[in-house]
C-alpha cells in the first residue's frame, strides 16, 4: 500500500512539473542543480555569457540554503520566524526577480525541493513578502500575487511528505 501512494504522489508532482512552462521546467532544474549541488550548473545550463552571468549570480543567492534547511521552524512559536522568513524572502525575491517562474505553484514545486517538506507552510508568506517588494515589476508583482490561491494562502495544515520527484537535465541524445 505504501509503494501505491509514493508512485501516485511521484506520478502527481511529475504531471505537475508537466503542467509547467518549458522556461520554468528548465529554470527549475537548473535551481536545483544548484540548490542541491547535483552538478556543475555552468557546464550544463549556461549557453552564454548572459547565462553564465546570472548562474554565478544564483550561487550566490543560495548560499543560504544550507542554513535555511537548518533552521526550518517548528512549531507555533514566533522565537525563530524573524531570521528564517528574512533569508527566504531575499532568496525567494532573487529567484522571482530572474522572472522565470510565473505563479505560486512552480515557486513552491522547486522550493519544497530546495528545503523539504518541513518548509512547505512558510512558503506562502515567503512568497507573498518576496513578490510584493519594489525589486519586482508592478505588472509581474500582481501577476506573482494573483498566481497565490485562497487555498493556499489560508490552508489550516500541510502535508508532511517529502517531495519524492526532483526533475534532471537529460541529454537530447540520452532521451
Amino acid at each position: 500500500m505504501a509503494a501505491t501512494s509514493t508512485a501516485s504522489l511521484t506520478i502527481a508532482e511529475m504531471r505537475e512539473f508537466a503542467s509547467f512552462e518549458a522556461a520554468e521546467q528548465r529554470y527549475i532544474r537548473r535551481s536545483l542543480d544548484i540548490g542541491l549541488g547535483r552538478q556543475d550548473a555552468f557546464k550544463v545550463w549556461a549557453r552564454n555569457a548572459a547565462e553564465n552571468a546570472a548562474i554565478r549570480s544564483q550561487y550566490v543567492a543560495y548560499q543560504e540554503l544550507k542554513t535555511l534547511r537548518e533552521s526550518t521552524p517548528v512549531g507555533t512559536g514566533f522565537d525563530a520566524i524573524e531570521g528564517f522568513i528574512g533569508k527566504l524572502t531575499r532568496v525567494a525575491a532573487f529567484d522571482l526577480a530572474q522572472e522565470r517562474l510565473e505563479c505560486f505553484s512552480s515557486f513552491r514545486f522547486l522550493y519544497e525541493r530546495l528545503l523539504g517538506a518541513d518548509a512547505r507552510p512558510w512558503l506562502p508568506s515567503a512568497f507573498c513578502a518576496a513578490a510584493a517588494l519594489p525589486q519586482i515589476r508592478p505588472d509581474r508583482r500582481k501577476m506573482l500575487l494573483q498566481s497565490l490561491s485562497e487555498a493556499a494562502a489560508t490552508a489550516p495544515g500541510w502535508s508532511d511528505a517529502k517531495p519524492s520527484f526532483f526533475p534532471e537535465f537529460i541529454e537530447k541524445e540520452a532521451a
